[in-house]
C-alpha cells in the first residue's frame, strides 16, 4: 500500500488508463521512460533510436553530465511501450522529436508535458520532472539495490551523491547478526 501511494504517477504512466494519465502516446512513454531508466531530461532528449537496444535489453546514455557514457537496464514493460510508440510515431533519428531547430524535444517541453500532466492527479507536493529521477533511484534502493550499482546507473561522478538517497528510501531494517551465523549457523544446528 506505501509503494503504491508513492508511485501514484508513475502507475498512472504505465497504465495509461487513468484520467492522470498522459493522453498522447508520445508523452507517456517519455516520462516513463524518464522513471523506468532513471533518466534525466536532457538525456532522454538526446535519446536516438539507435541508442535503444531491444536485443540486449539496454539503453545506450551518450556524453551525459561530465561527458560521460553509461548503460542503464531497458525494462521488459518499457520495452513494449517503445515499440508501440516507434511504430506509431514513426521517428528518424531522435527517439522524440521536437521543435528544436535539430528536430529533438525540448527540455522545457518536457517540462511543460509534466506539469500538465500533474494537474490531473491528486499529487499535493511539489513535483517536477527530476521527481521521476529520484523516485527511480528511492523505489531501487528500497527493493534492495545497493548504493555503488545505483550510483553506477545513475551515473554520479561522487557516490556522495547518490548517498542523499538513503535519507529518503524506506528500506527494511535488518537486526544486527554475524554472517557466521547466516553461512554456518543450521549447520551447527
Amino acid at each position: 500500500m506505501v509503494q503504491e501511494k508513492k508511485c501514484l504517477f508513475c502507475s498512472c504512466l504505465i497504465r495509461g488508463k487513468s484520467t492522470a494519465a498522459p493522453t498522447l502516446l508520445k508523452h507517456r512513454i517519455i516520462l516513463t521512460l524518464i522513471y523506468s531508466a532513471g533518466l534525466r531530461g536532457q538525456e532522454v532528449i538526446n535519446l536516438k533510436i539507435s541508442d535503444i537496444d531491444f536485443e540486449r535489453m539496454v539503453i545506450h546514455i551518450r556524453q551525459s553530465k561530465y561527458k560521460k557514457d553509461r548503460i542503464v537496464p531497458l525494462s521488459p514493460t518499457m520495452a513494449i511501450g517503445l515499440e508501440k510508440y516507434l511504430r506509431a510515431e514513426n521517428p528518424h533519428v531522435w527517439l522524440f522529436n521536437g521543435k528544436e531547430p535539430d528536430g529533438r524535444y525540448s527540455v522545457k517541453g518536457l517540462s511543460w508535458v509534466m506539469r500538465e500532466n500533474l494537474k490531473k492527479t491528486s499529487i499535493a507536493k511539489s513535483v517536477n520532472l527530476h521527481s521521476l529521477r529520484h523516485s527511480y533511484a528511492t523505489h531501487l534502493l528500497e527493493q534492495g539495490l545497493n548504493i555503488v550499482t545505483l550510483r553506477d546507473l545513475l551515473g554520479h561522478a561522487d557516490i556522495s551523491t547518490t548517498m542523499i538517497y538513503l535519507h529518503v528510501a524506506q528500506c527494511q531494517h535488518i537486526n544486527p547478526h554475524s554472517p557466521l551465523d547466516t553461512l554456518y549457523g543450521k549447520a551447527l544446528q
